[in-house]
């Protein structure tokens, strides 16, 4: 008798057909990007780590922001660059399931990390002589590995709930995995699945979205009340970038989410959505949160002249000096 279920342990993903001559210029802007997500976020990390006057709790909460983008871009761009070089279409169901666990863990961890942030940022600005007794050390703690924990643990269910279903398809419609994509591989009654899976985007969107909504017109509001134009406007450019980087992960994710369901939706436009959620995002948090943030940007700089610069300059020197 035959086994109506597919156990090969082997997928199929849907490549990108490229031609012969765009095949160079997308590895070149896979592995760039890649790169620039990597160092940048790395370099963010380190100046963090490194430098103890950082070991604030704003900067301490931000901390888990590259941590989170180094995890999606990690899962994301090895694969991605290995299909366009090599143009293989197979991966492993088990790789497929690590690379959509890590994908959605660094979906989750962000918007639960910035939701983190506005909460610090509307305990400083709109009540400022309580900041030091609210946000003391331990409550940060508490506060990072609350991040953590519910989002390994609500992302951790999610999985649990798909590898309990048997397959019977072996043919991703997708670039990258997923739990939608594995989803459609599944032959069975996936109704729990479909539940949970409204349940935590709509539980995450609620908290986050009225947590981000009341902080920022609290914060506002103080803003518009305060007397110093230079605390105003400190406040209002923080906060705005913050609300940016938001605002640009939460469009990109409920399009993607919502795509999955409009089956008339075109492939690519998909794919691009959802690539886009995993390449822009992760780009310009260090940029804004690094670059645009003044402590940060002395750090990196003074980070690059004195451990980076140094080393290689002294290695020039010790190789002249063999020679």
């Amino acid at each position: 008798m035959n086994n109506p279920y597919n156990t090969t342990s082997v997928l199929v993903l849907h490549g990108f057909d490229l031609s012969t001559e765009i095949v160079f210029p997308a590895f070149l802007f896979a592995t760039l990007s890649y790169m620039i997500i990597f160092f940048c976020n790395l370099i963010l990390i380190l100046t963090i780590v490194v430098n103890k006057s950082l070991h604030h709790p704003m900067y301490l909460i931000l901390l888990n922001l590259p941590i989170h983008d180094l995890i999606g871009a990690s899962a994301f761009f090895p694969q991605i660059i290995k299909e366009i070089l090599t143009d293989s279409r197979t991966m492993q169901y088990s790789t497929c399931v690590a690379q959509a666990f890590f994908i959605h863990i660094y979906a989750g961890g962000t918007v639960f990390t910035l939701t983190a942030m506005a909460y610090d940022r509307y305990i400083a600005i709109c009540h400022p002589l309580k900041y030091n007794t609210v946000m003391t050390n331990a409550h940060i703690m508490r506060l990072i590995t609350g991040v953590w924990v519910s989002n390994l643990v609500t992302i951790g269910l999610l999985f649990i709930l798909l590898l309990r279903l048997p397959r019977c398809r072996s043919q991703l419609t997708h670039s990258y995995c997923d739990n939608p994509s594995l989803l459609s591989l599944v032959c069975a009654d996936t109704t729990i699945n479909n539940l949970y899976g409204l349940f935590l985007v709509a539980i995450s969107q609620v908290i986050a979205n009225g947590m981000i909504l009341y902080t920022y017109l609290q914060i506002l509001v103080a803003c518009f009340r305060s007397k110093g134009t230079d605390t105003k406007a400190k406040a209002m450019q923080t906060c705005a970038t913050h609300l940016a980087v938001f605002l640009l992960l939460e469009c990109l994710g409920l399009f993607t989410i919502i795509s999955y369901r409009i089956k008339n939706i075109s492939p690519q436009l998909r794919r691009f959505i959802g690539m886009s959620t995993l390449i822009f995002p992760p780009t310009l948090n260090p940029i804004i949160y690094g670059l645009r943030t003044q402590e940060i940007r002395e750090k990196i700089v003074h980070f690059i002249r004195n451990k980076i610069l140094p080393a290689q300059c002294t290695g020039g020197f010790l190789q002249q000096a063999q020679t």
